[in-house]
C-alpha cells in the first residue's frame, strides 16, 4: 500500500526497521507525529538519526515495514519537505552573497551559473530572509559570515518552498551557547507561525527544550518517543541503553546524564 485513505498525520511509521549494509541501525519503530509538531531527535553517534531523516527523504528503504509522508510512501524530491544537512564548512574566501545563495534555491541552478530572477522570486527570496532575520547581512559573503548566521542563510534555502515538514540535521553543531538558543527560537517560531512539522537532531536537548513538544531517542536499535519528561529519565534511558544511567535536572532546567555509556550525552555527529 502506498497510501494510507485519508492519512493526516504527517509522519507515520509503523514496524519500520532500515540496514547499512549487513548491520540493524534500527527496528520495530512505530510512531506518528501531528502538523505543526516541534521534534528533536537524539541519540548517540551512530545510532541512526540521520537514517531516520534520510528514509523521510525517499533516499533511504526501509528493510521492513511502512514509512508515509503526508499519507503516501517517502520519495525523493517531495516539495512538501525543507531539509538543512549537516552544515558543511564554507571556503572563507568564498564570494558568494548570501542572497544569492538563497536565490540558487530559487532558481534549481549549480553554483556559478547566471541567476536571472523576477520581481516575484526576488521578493520570495527578501521575504524568506526576513522570516529567518537575516536581511542585514545577506549581501555579505557568504565566507565571510559567522556560524550562526550561515545556518540561517542555510535554514532560508530550506524555506524557499514553503514546506509543511521542516528536516534539520545538527543545525546546532559548532555553534556557541548564544547561537544555539538562537536558532532554536527561530525554528521554533517559524514551526508555530507557519504550522511547520519540525524533526531535528541535535546532540544536546537543552537548547531546545523551551520549543520542542516530543524527543525521539534513537539507541541500541530502538527508537522510542515521547514528551522530555517521559523519556529523559534514569529509568527510561537505563532501559533503553541496557546499563544504569543517572538522569537530573540543574537548577537552570538543564538535563544532565551520567553513566557507563559512552555518547550517552549525544556530542558527536552522526555518520550513517
Amino acid at each position: 500500500m502506498d497510501e494510507i485513505p485519508n492519512g493526516k498525520q504527517v509522519v507515520v511509521l509503523q514496524g519500520a526497521a532500515t540496514r547499512y549494509e549487513e548491520r540493524v541501525i534500527w527496528h520495530d519503530a512505530t510512531l506518528s507525529i501531528d502538523q505543526g509538531e516541534f521534534i528533536a531527535i537524539l541519540g548517540p553517534n551512530g545510532s541512526g538519526k540521520t537514517s531516520l531523516l534520510r528514509v523521510l527523504l525517499g533516499m533511504l528503504p526501509l528493510s521492513e515495514g511502512r514509512a508515509y509522508i503526508f499519507g503516501k510512501a517517502p520519495s525523493r524530491g517531495n516539495k512538501m519537505i525543507g531539509y538543512v544537512p549537516q552544515r558543511r564548512t564554507l571556503d572563507p574566501d568564498l564570494p558568494i552573497r548570501g542572497r544569492d545563495m538563497v536565490t540558487l534555491a530559487v532558481e534549481g541552478l549549480r553554483w556559478g551559473l547566471p541567476l536571472p530572477s523576477s520581481s516575484q522570486e526576488k521578493k520570495l527570496v527578501e521575504d524568506v530572509l526576513n522570516s529567518v532575520e537575516s536581511t542585514a547581512y545577506a549581501d555579505r559573503p557568504i565566507g565571510q559570515m559567522s556560524g550562526g548566521e550561515q545556518q540561517r542563510l542555510l535554514l532560508a534555502q530550506a524555506l524557499i518552498g514553503k514546506p509543511r515538514l521542516l528536516l534539520l540535521d545538527e543545525p546546532l553543531a559548532n555553534l556557541d551557547m548564544r547561537n544555539q538558543e538562537a536558532i532554536a527560537q527561530l525554528v521554533g517560531r517559524l514551526a508555530r507561525t507557519e504550522h511547520i512539522s519540525v524533526l531535528l537532531v541535535t546532540h544536546d536537548i537543552n537548547p531546545v527544550l523551551p520549543v520542542m513538544n516530543r524527543v525521539i531517542y534513537i539507541a541500541k536499535g530502538k527508537m522510542i518517543i515521547g514528551t522530555p519528561d517521559e523519556i529523559i529519565t534514569s529509568e527510561t534511558l537505563s532501559t533503553l541503553y541496557g546499563t544504569p544511567l543517572q538522569v537530573v535536572r540543574d537548577s537552570e532546567g538543564r538535563y544532565l546524564c551520567s553513566g557507563r555509556v559512552e555518547d550517552v550525552h549525544l556530542y558527536q555527529e552522526e555518520t550513517h
